[in-house]
This record gives C-alpha cells, structure tokens and sequence, in this order.
C-alpha cells in the first residue's frame, strides 16, 4: 500500500459514496439503477476500441463478476429501497473487507502480515462502529438489513474474483472496460422490457444526475482495480470502505441523518487501521 496507491483507493472512496448517494437519491430505484448500469455499459463499449484486449485467462473472471455484480446491483436496490442510506450503505460496505481476506487468504494465497491483519481489523471496526451508529434508536428492520448484508457477501465476491481477473487481463484498462460493457445490460435490459415504449418518458428527468453517476462508478471501480493490480487484495478492499465515513457525511448532510460523535471516533479508528496498513506496505 504505497501512498500512491493509497490516494487511488481514497479517491475511489469518495468517488463510490458520490454515485450511492445519488443511487439513494433517485426515488424510483429501477430508473437510477438503469441509468448508472447503463451509462456504465455506454462508458465502457466507448472505451474497448480504445483499450487492449482481456487476455484469455482473464474472461472467466470477467463472466463471473458480471454476474455477480447483477446480483449486487439487485441486492443494493432492495436494501435502498427498504433501509435508510445512513444504514444500508455502511451495513453493505462494511461486512464485505473482513470476508474479502478470508476469500483472499484462500483464493490468491495472499495473508497478511501482523500489522495488515491488524489495520484490517481496526479498520472493521471503525466502519462497524458506523453501521451500528446508523441503527440506533429504532427498531431494527431486518429485511433491509438481511438486503444489506447479502450486499456486502455480493461484494466481497465481485471484489475477489475482479482481483485475480484485473491480474490475468495484462491490461487493468481493458479489463474494466469490457466489465462495465458486460455488467451493464442486464438492468437496462429488464427496464426496456418492463416499461415497455414508456423508457425514455421515465428516465429523462434524471438523466443527467444518473449518467453522472455512473460516471463516478466507473472511474471508482476503475481505480480499485487499477490498486488491486499493486496491491493486495483485503488491504484494497478495507482501504476502498473508508466511503463508508463519506457516505456517512452525505447522509448528515443531503439526507439529514445524524453524524455524531460515535462516528467521529469511528472515522479515528478507520484512520489508525490505514496507518497501520501503510506501515505494514
């Protein structure tokens, strides 16, 4: 984790937290989602010409997280629509780094070191910290939070599998070009068909923010996979969730959702965890 790519994971974060926010924002969640699937599919057939090709190792990964990552964006509408953003964003985001380095302990051979394990962990519970914030006071709605937590399994998934793909491919540009074209069209695809000749009627009016969204998604996921290819994967993927205290901070601000001091301290320990996983790099 070299501060270069440390800056590319942050910046990613808050790139990631943009386009969930304006996800949330976006009442009916089938017209946002399409529009970010979408807009991300447009950005990425525009790219290919442009970008080498996957090589051949790299695209069974590619089908596999594009299909994972439909179950995602299925599993993230759900937990929008049901759960408050200051809880469904933080509860997805953050049960996922913790699965990520089992899956990648397992799956890439890659265990950290003492000081990695140890800002992964501190990290968790720093981004806990803030999911749990997010649910106080009320009673719990557990639909949206079985959504969201089948959300995060849904990322540790994609972040893994992306992780050996973006290695395999020779090309992290070419990868997340031909992942975006993929992942993108089942959504706008159910829309076409669901909506039948009333498409454009419902998606114009928030054309512009979805496209912007989707946008930040791929220059998000394009930086992640870009550090992935530097990095190893958990302290990537712990690093990446630090969104979690951005998304928090759109919420207290757009969504008017508490911040407090619980999260303030929450945000402390997710910073000691980078420090610790800086020093372990």
């Amino acid at each position: 984790m070299t501060p270069v790519v440390t800056a590319a994971v942050l910046l990613a974060a808050v790139t990631h937290a943009g386009w969930n926010a304006i996800a949330h924002r976006i009442t009916d969640k089938l017209v946002g989602f399409t529009l970010i699937a979408g807009g991300g599919a447009l950005i990425g057939f525009v790219a290919i010409p442009f970008v080498p090709v996957p090589a051949a190792g790299a695209w069974p990964y590619l089908i596999a997280s594009a299909v994972i990552h439909l179950g995602y964006y299925i599993l993230l509408m759900t937990s929008f629509r049901l759960g408050d953003f200051g809880q469904a964003y933080p509860l997805a985001r953050g049960s996922a780094p913790l699965v990520v380095t089992v899956l990648a302990a397992v799956f890439a051979h890659e265990v950290p070191n003492g000081l990695a394990a140890a800002g992964i962990a501190v990290s968790c519970a720093g981004l806990t910290g803030v999911a749990l914030w997010g649910m106080r006071g009320s009673r719990p709605h557990w639909a949206a939070i079985g959504a969201a937590l089948a959300t995060g399994l849904s990322i540790a998934a994609y972040t893994v599998v992306d992780g050996l793909g973006v290695r395999a491919s020779g090309s992290a540009p070419g990868y997340i070009a031909w992942l975006m074209a993929l992942e993108g069209l089942a959504i706008p695809a159910y829309a076409l068909w669901r909506w039948r000749g009333g498409t454009v009627a419902r998606l114009r009016p928030y054309a512009a923010v979805g496209l912007l969204g989707a946008a930040l998604s791929v220059g998000a996921y394009g930086l992640v996979l870009w550090a992935q290819t530097k990095a190893e994967l958990a302290p990537v993927a712990a690093l990446r969730e630090s969104s979690i205290i951005v998304g928090a901070a759109i919420g207290a601000v757009f969504f008017k959702e508490r911040f407090g001091a619980p999260r303030i301290v929450a945000a402390g320990l997710l910073v000691v965890g980078i420090g610790l996983m800086l020093r372990a790099g």
